[in-house]
Protein backbone atom coordinates (compact mmCIF):
# COMPACT_ATOMS: atom_id res chain seq x y z
CA UNK A 1 0.00 0.00 0.00
CA UNK A 2 1.36 3.42 -0.99
CA UNK A 3 0.13 6.63 0.62
CA UNK A 4 1.51 10.16 0.61
CA UNK A 5 2.54 12.32 3.56
CA UNK A 6 2.10 16.08 4.03
CA UNK A 7 5.20 16.71 1.92
CA UNK A 8 3.70 14.68 -0.96
CA UNK A 9 6.30 11.98 -0.43
CA UNK A 10 5.37 8.36 -1.11
CA UNK A 11 5.18 6.17 2.00
CA UNK A 12 4.90 2.40 1.66
CA UNK A 13 2.84 0.56 4.27
CA UNK A 14 2.48 -3.22 4.49
CA UNK A 15 -0.80 -5.02 3.98
CA UNK A 16 -4.22 -4.49 2.43
CA UNK A 17 -5.02 -0.78 2.26
CA UNK A 18 -7.71 -0.79 4.96
CA UNK A 19 -5.38 -2.73 7.26
CA UNK A 20 -2.39 -0.49 6.52
CA UNK A 21 -4.30 2.68 7.37
CA UNK A 22 -5.80 1.09 10.48
CA UNK A 23 -2.36 -0.03 11.66
CA UNK A 24 -1.04 3.52 11.20
CA UNK A 25 -4.00 4.96 13.08
CA UNK A 26 -3.52 2.57 16.00
CA UNK A 27 0.17 3.50 16.18
CA UNK A 28 -0.93 7.13 16.41
CA UNK A 29 -3.42 6.33 19.17
CA UNK A 30 -0.71 4.52 21.13
CA UNK A 31 1.61 7.55 21.06
CA UNK A 32 1.73 9.10 24.57
CA UNK A 33 0.33 12.64 24.68
CA UNK A 34 -0.75 15.15 27.30
CA UNK A 35 -3.46 16.88 25.25
CA UNK A 36 -6.69 15.67 23.63
CA UNK A 37 -6.32 14.48 20.05
CA UNK A 38 -8.32 14.66 16.83
CA UNK A 39 -7.86 11.84 14.33
CA UNK A 40 -9.44 11.92 10.87
CA UNK A 41 -9.11 8.51 9.26
CA UNK A 42 -10.26 8.45 5.63
CA UNK A 43 -10.59 4.94 4.23
CA UNK A 44 -10.93 4.58 0.46
CA UNK A 45 -12.76 1.28 0.65
CA UNK A 46 -15.30 0.21 -0.45
CA UNK A 47 -14.32 2.15 -3.56
CA UNK A 48 -14.31 1.03 -7.17
CA UNK A 49 -10.75 0.72 -8.48
CA UNK A 50 -11.16 2.46 -11.83
CA UNK A 51 -7.95 1.19 -13.39
CA UNK A 52 -8.89 -2.40 -12.59
CA UNK A 53 -12.68 -2.18 -13.12
CA UNK A 54 -13.02 -4.14 -9.92
CA UNK A 55 -13.74 -4.03 -6.19
CA UNK A 56 -10.69 -5.91 -4.86
CA UNK A 57 -11.24 -7.24 -1.32
CA UNK A 58 -8.68 -9.05 0.84
CA UNK A 59 -7.82 -12.62 -0.12
CA UNK A 60 -10.71 -14.98 0.52
CA UNK A 61 -13.34 -12.31 1.09
CA UNK A 62 -14.77 -12.26 -2.44
CA UNK A 63 -15.49 -15.97 -2.28
CA UNK A 64 -17.16 -15.58 1.11
CA UNK A 65 -19.77 -13.17 -0.25
CA UNK A 66 -20.23 -14.18 -3.90
CA UNK A 67 -23.84 -15.18 -4.55
CA UNK A 68 -25.19 -13.38 -1.49
CA UNK A 69 -28.24 -11.10 -1.39
CA UNK A 70 -28.60 -8.59 -4.22
CA UNK A 71 -30.68 -5.39 -3.76
CA UNK A 72 -33.88 -5.60 -5.86
CA UNK A 73 -33.14 -2.57 -8.02
CA UNK A 74 -29.73 -4.02 -8.85
CA UNK A 75 -30.96 -7.59 -9.40
CA UNK A 76 -33.40 -6.36 -12.04
CA UNK A 77 -30.59 -4.94 -14.18
CA UNK A 78 -28.39 -7.99 -14.70
CA UNK A 79 -25.03 -7.03 -16.17
CA UNK A 80 -21.78 -7.44 -14.26
CA UNK A 81 -23.23 -7.00 -10.77
CA UNK A 82 -22.78 -10.68 -9.79
CA UNK A 83 -19.14 -10.45 -10.87
CA UNK A 84 -18.37 -7.51 -8.59
CA UNK A 85 -20.84 -7.66 -5.69
CA UNK A 86 -18.89 -10.28 -3.73
CA UNK A 87 -15.81 -8.08 -3.84
CA UNK A 88 -17.80 -5.04 -2.76
CA UNK A 89 -19.31 -6.89 0.19
CA UNK A 90 -15.85 -8.19 1.09
CA UNK A 91 -14.51 -4.63 1.18
CA UNK A 92 -17.38 -3.56 3.44
CA UNK A 93 -16.72 -6.50 5.78
CA UNK A 94 -13.02 -5.63 6.08
CA UNK A 95 -13.94 -2.02 6.79
CA UNK A 96 -16.27 -3.13 9.57
CA UNK A 97 -13.48 -5.23 11.02
CA UNK A 98 -11.15 -2.23 10.88
CA UNK A 99 -13.62 -0.17 12.89
CA UNK A 100 -13.74 -2.97 15.44
CA UNK A 101 -9.94 -2.96 15.66
CA UNK A 102 -9.96 0.80 16.27
CA UNK A 103 -12.51 0.45 19.07
CA UNK A 104 -10.55 -2.42 20.60
CA UNK A 105 -7.38 -0.31 20.51
CA UNK A 106 -9.12 2.61 22.20
CA UNK A 107 -10.43 0.25 24.88
CA UNK A 108 -7.06 -1.37 25.54
CA UNK A 109 -5.41 2.07 25.79
CA UNK A 110 -8.03 3.25 28.30
CA UNK A 111 -9.33 5.88 25.87
CA UNK A 112 -12.68 4.48 24.76
CA UNK A 113 -14.77 6.02 27.55
CA UNK A 114 -13.32 9.46 26.87
CA UNK A 115 -13.32 9.45 23.06
CA UNK A 116 -16.12 10.25 20.63
CA UNK A 117 -16.03 8.12 17.49
CA UNK A 118 -18.00 9.27 14.44
CA UNK A 119 -18.43 6.73 11.63
CA UNK A 120 -19.81 8.11 8.38
CA UNK A 121 -19.02 8.59 4.67
CA UNK A 122 -18.70 11.46 2.23
CA UNK A 123 -21.04 9.90 -0.35
CA UNK A 124 -22.89 6.72 -1.15
CA UNK A 125 -22.55 4.26 -4.01
CA UNK A 126 -24.93 3.73 -6.93
CA UNK A 127 -23.16 0.41 -7.63
CA UNK A 128 -24.15 -0.03 -11.27
CA UNK A 129 -27.73 1.19 -10.87
CA UNK A 130 -27.09 4.73 -12.16
CA UNK A 131 -23.78 4.54 -13.98
CA UNK A 132 -24.19 7.82 -15.87
CA UNK A 133 -24.39 9.71 -12.57
CA UNK A 134 -21.13 8.34 -11.13
CA UNK A 135 -21.36 9.19 -7.41
CA UNK A 136 -22.64 12.76 -7.64
CA UNK A 137 -26.41 13.03 -7.81
CA UNK A 138 -29.37 13.77 -5.62
CA UNK A 139 -30.55 10.18 -5.58
CA UNK A 140 -30.55 8.39 -2.25
CA UNK A 141 -27.97 5.82 -3.32
CA UNK A 142 -25.54 8.74 -3.51
CA UNK A 143 -26.65 10.96 -0.61
CA UNK A 144 -27.92 8.44 1.96
CA UNK A 145 -24.85 7.44 3.96
CA UNK A 146 -24.33 5.70 7.31
CA UNK A 147 -23.78 7.76 10.43
CA UNK A 148 -23.08 6.28 13.85
CA UNK A 149 -21.64 8.00 16.93
CA UNK A 150 -20.18 6.37 20.03
CA UNK A 151 -18.69 7.98 23.10
CA UNK A 152 -19.54 10.16 26.10
CA UNK A 153 -23.09 11.43 25.66
CA UNK A 154 -23.72 9.03 22.78
CA UNK A 155 -24.12 5.71 24.55
CA UNK A 156 -27.01 3.43 25.35
CA UNK A 157 -28.06 2.68 21.79
CA UNK A 158 -31.01 4.08 19.90
CA UNK A 159 -32.02 5.38 16.52
CA UNK A 160 -33.32 8.83 15.62
CA UNK A 161 -35.53 9.14 12.54
CA UNK A 162 -34.54 12.66 11.55
CA UNK A 163 -32.79 14.04 8.49
CA UNK A 164 -29.27 15.33 9.07
CA UNK A 165 -26.52 16.48 6.73
CA UNK A 166 -22.77 16.04 6.58
CA UNK A 167 -22.69 19.80 7.18
CA UNK A 168 -23.89 19.01 10.70
CA UNK A 169 -20.90 16.79 11.52
CA UNK A 170 -18.37 19.64 11.85
CA UNK A 171 -20.69 21.63 14.08
CA UNK A 172 -21.30 18.53 16.19
CA UNK A 173 -17.58 17.91 16.69
CA UNK A 174 -17.05 21.52 17.78
CA UNK A 175 -19.97 21.21 20.19
CA UNK A 176 -18.58 17.98 21.65
CA UNK A 177 -15.20 19.65 22.15
CA UNK A 178 -16.70 22.66 23.90
CA UNK A 179 -15.76 24.98 21.03
CA UNK A 180 -18.16 27.75 20.04
CA UNK A 181 -19.77 27.14 16.63
CA UNK A 182 -19.15 30.19 14.39
CA UNK A 183 -22.36 31.96 13.42
CA UNK A 184 -21.42 31.88 9.75
CA UNK A 185 -20.79 28.14 9.76
CA UNK A 186 -23.26 25.97 7.84
CA UNK A 187 -24.85 23.11 9.73
CA UNK A 188 -25.80 22.63 13.36
CA UNK A 189 -24.83 20.26 16.13
CA UNK A 190 -26.85 17.07 16.31
CA UNK A 191 -25.92 16.38 19.94
CA UNK A 192 -29.19 17.72 21.33
CA UNK A 193 -31.11 15.85 18.64
CA UNK A 194 -29.52 12.52 19.56
CA UNK A 195 -30.25 13.20 23.21
CA UNK A 196 -33.91 13.89 22.32
CA UNK A 197 -33.61 17.55 23.30
CA UNK A 198 -34.14 19.27 19.90
CA UNK A 199 -37.89 19.47 19.20
CA UNK A 200 -37.56 22.02 16.36
CA UNK A 201 -35.20 20.12 14.08
CA UNK A 202 -35.56 20.89 10.31
CA UNK A 203 -37.68 18.43 8.36
CA UNK A 204 -35.73 18.65 5.10
CA UNK A 205 -32.15 18.59 3.82
CA UNK A 206 -30.55 20.57 0.99
CA UNK A 207 -28.40 18.95 -1.70
CA UNK A 208 -25.94 20.72 -4.00
CA UNK A 209 -24.48 18.79 -6.95
CA UNK A 210 -21.48 19.63 -9.10
CA UNK A 211 -19.07 17.88 -11.50
CA UNK A 212 -21.72 15.43 -12.79
CA UNK A 213 -24.23 18.26 -13.25
CA UNK A 214 -25.11 21.66 -11.82
CA UNK A 215 -28.06 20.53 -9.74
CA UNK A 216 -29.97 21.24 -6.58
CA UNK A 217 -32.40 19.10 -4.61
CA UNK A 218 -34.32 19.02 -1.38
CA UNK A 219 -35.45 15.91 0.50
CA UNK A 220 -38.04 15.37 3.22
CA UNK A 221 -38.93 12.10 4.90
CA UNK A 222 -41.31 11.29 2.04
CA UNK A 223 -40.53 13.49 -0.97
CA UNK A 224 -37.48 14.26 -3.12
CA UNK A 225 -37.48 17.20 -5.57
CA UNK A 226 -34.58 18.10 -7.84
CA UNK A 227 -33.66 20.60 -10.52
CA UNK A 228 -30.79 20.78 -12.99
CA UNK A 229 -29.09 23.38 -15.19
CA UNK A 230 -28.10 21.53 -18.38
CA UNK A 231 -26.82 24.74 -19.99
CA UNK A 232 -24.10 25.10 -17.35
CA UNK A 233 -20.63 23.53 -17.34
CA UNK A 234 -20.72 20.97 -14.53
CA UNK A 235 -16.97 21.25 -13.94
CA UNK A 236 -16.61 25.03 -14.08
CA UNK A 237 -19.95 26.46 -12.90
CA UNK A 238 -20.99 26.37 -9.26
CA UNK A 239 -24.57 27.52 -9.73
CA UNK A 240 -27.02 28.93 -12.27
CA UNK A 241 -29.66 31.59 -12.84
CA UNK A 242 -31.97 29.12 -14.55
CA UNK A 243 -32.84 25.55 -13.61
CA UNK A 244 -35.37 23.09 -14.97
CA UNK A 245 -37.33 20.63 -12.88
CA UNK A 246 -35.76 17.19 -13.16
CA UNK A 247 -37.46 14.81 -10.74
CA UNK A 248 -39.97 14.27 -7.96
CA UNK A 249 -40.05 10.98 -6.07
CA UNK A 250 -42.45 9.57 -3.50
CA UNK A 251 -39.96 7.77 -1.27
CA UNK A 252 -42.69 6.11 0.78
CA UNK A 253 -43.75 3.89 -2.12
CA UNK A 254 -40.70 4.24 -4.40
CA UNK A 255 -37.58 3.97 -2.22
CA UNK A 256 -35.38 3.10 -5.21
CA UNK A 257 -36.53 6.25 -7.04
CA UNK A 258 -37.56 4.47 -10.22
CA UNK A 259 -40.81 6.37 -10.93
CA UNK A 260 -40.29 10.05 -11.72
CA UNK A 261 -43.43 12.03 -10.83
CA UNK A 262 -42.24 15.45 -11.96
CA UNK A 263 -44.96 17.13 -14.01
CA UNK A 264 -47.67 14.83 -12.64
CA UNK A 265 -50.88 16.83 -12.25
CA UNK A 266 -51.82 14.68 -9.27
CA UNK A 267 -48.64 15.83 -7.53
CA UNK A 268 -48.82 19.52 -8.46
CA UNK A 269 -49.29 20.63 -4.84
CA UNK A 270 -46.32 18.54 -3.71
CA UNK A 271 -44.16 19.97 -6.49
CA UNK A 272 -45.11 23.53 -5.57
CA UNK A 273 -44.37 22.96 -1.88
CA UNK A 274 -41.05 21.28 -2.58
CA UNK A 275 -40.08 24.11 -4.92
CA UNK A 276 -40.75 26.55 -2.07
CA UNK A 277 -38.56 24.47 0.23
CA UNK A 278 -35.75 24.37 -2.32
CA UNK A 279 -35.76 28.11 -2.94
CA UNK A 280 -35.78 28.75 0.81
CA UNK A 281 -32.79 26.46 1.27
CA UNK A 282 -30.91 28.08 -1.60
CA UNK A 283 -31.48 31.52 -0.10
CA UNK A 284 -30.31 30.35 3.32
CA UNK A 285 -27.12 29.02 1.71
CA UNK A 286 -26.39 32.43 0.20
CA UNK A 287 -27.22 31.47 -3.36
CA UNK A 288 -28.90 33.91 -5.71
CA UNK A 289 -32.49 32.90 -6.33
CA UNK A 290 -32.88 31.39 -9.81
CA UNK A 291 -35.78 30.89 -12.14
CA UNK A 292 -37.02 27.30 -12.02
CA UNK A 293 -38.69 26.16 -15.21
CA UNK A 294 -41.62 23.82 -14.66
CA UNK A 295 -41.56 20.38 -16.20
CA UNK A 296 -44.21 19.59 -18.84
CA UNK A 297 -47.45 18.49 -17.20
CA UNK A 298 -49.01 15.09 -17.64
CA UNK A 299 -51.87 13.08 -16.15
CA UNK A 300 -52.37 9.40 -15.41
CA UNK A 301 -55.77 9.92 -13.77
CA UNK A 302 -54.29 9.27 -10.34
CA UNK A 303 -55.98 10.95 -7.40
CA UNK A 304 -54.47 14.21 -6.23
CA UNK A 305 -52.21 13.96 -3.22
CA UNK A 306 -54.13 14.88 -0.08
CA UNK A 307 -53.26 18.14 1.64
CA UNK A 308 -52.00 16.37 4.77
CA UNK A 309 -49.52 14.40 2.66
CA UNK A 310 -47.95 17.40 0.93
CA UNK A 311 -45.74 18.34 3.88
CA UNK A 312 -44.58 14.84 4.77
Amino acid sequence: TTVYNNDNEAVSLPGYRVDALTDAAIRYLATPRAKPFFLFLSFLEPHHQNHLDDYPPPDGYRERYTGRWTPPDLAALGGSAPQHLGGYYGMVKRLDEALGRMLDALKSLGLLDNTVVVYTADHGCHFKTRNDEYKRSGHDSSIHVPAAIHGPGFQGGGRVQKLVSLLDISATLLDIGGVAIPAEMAGQSIRALLQREAPDWPDDVFIQISEAEVGRAVRTQRWKYGVTAPQQDALLDADADHYVEAYLYDLAVDPYELTNLIGSEAHAAVTARMKERLLSRMAAAGERLPKIEAAPGWSNWQRKVADQEVNQ
